[in-house]
């Protein structure tokens, strides 16, 4: 394993960066300590397509009081591009190893859009040590309901990653909202994917779908979609609800895609309730409100 070095001190929080080698793929991660110590879970956290780790950056200054690891995926951001195809139980497992190099046991896990669905695998494929799950703007897999056209058209267009003025003036058609400041800082951190580590994101969920395993997916999970998303629709938020058996939905109100970047206060207040809240007040759904008759 690398040796950690800090990052600089630009920022308040920056995290810990290193390069770790688990098997066929080396991987850039970041990790934040906890600034105290208390007994509450690590947060592991899957980064959305093509998405480097310094879009995650605000969690470190959003949630303090407890380790966070996030990696960039092979051929994303710093990460040197994988040598062949993956799949998701792949990434769930190079995860799990990054987990137990930093002496992380049971770990929270959230994931945002491509890494929702990084979560999923992960909580079914690592459930016995997972304690919550939290999904934003994510769907089941290939079972989703679509986005529309004018938004799928220009997340395939590579100038969203290398120039920044096509972002901000497509940032609404993209995204469902209008950018702001977080926007414009989220723009300026974006860096171009190489174009094989994109190909095998892309290409690493086709045919999956968390439908035949979510049952099994019984931990407390919090639910995030924007009600404007023009890229995965408030129906997908929907199924996982009624799919997931110990689930809760918050709808963000007038929500893009990145609706954890233009309306950070009220998403990460909601996020670190959910993961504040004790175990034991979070129960499954009983079989009618999972919307099935007695019979």
């Amino acid at each position: 394993m690398a040796t950690r070095k800090t990052a600089g001190k630009a920022s308040p929080r920056l995290p810990e960066i290193s390069m770790e080698t688990i098997g066929a793929h080396t991987v850039r991660v970041g990790y934040w300590p906890a600034e105290r110590s208390s007994d509450k879970r690590p947060l592991l956290f899957f980064n959305g397509i093509g998405a480097n780790m310094e879009l995650a950056f605000g969690l470190g200054e959003w949630i303090r009081d407890r380790e966070i690891i996030t990696f960039d995926m092979p051929g994303v951001g710093e990460s040197p591009p994988a040598k062949f195809p993956y799949r998701p139980w792949m990434m769930a497992r190079v995860a799990r190893k990054l987990c137990d190099q930093f002496g992380m046991g049971d770990v929270d896990v959230m994931g945002v859009s491509w890494g929702g669905a990084m979560a999923q695998q992960y909580a079914f494929q690592y459930r016995n040590s997972v304690g919550k799950l939290i999904l934003c703007a994510t769907t089941a897999g290939m079972t989703m309901v679509p986005g529309k056209v004018s938004a799928i058209s220009k997340m395939a267009d590579a100038r969203r990653y290398t120039d920044p003025d096509y972002m901000r003036e497509n940032f609404q058609k993209l995204y469902g909202e209008a950018a702001d400041e977080g926007a414009g800082q989220h723009i300026e951190n974006l860096r171009p994917p190489a174009p094989m580590g994109y190909v095998y994101q892309l290409t690493a969920f086709l045919g999956w779908s968390s439908l035949p395993f979510i049952r099994f997916l019984r931990m407390p999970t919090l639910i995030m979609a924007g009600d404007r998303d023009a890229i995965v629709p408030m129906a997908n938020a929907h199924i996982l609800n009624f799919a997931l058996p110990n689930a809760r939905l918050h709808v963000v109100e007038d929500g893009g895609h990145l609706f954890l970047v233009t309306q950070a206060e009220e998403t990460v207040g909601e996020i670190t309730e959910f993961l504040d809240e004790p175990m034991e007040a979070m129960q499954p759904k009983s079989v009618w409100q999972q919307g099935y008759s007695a019979a």
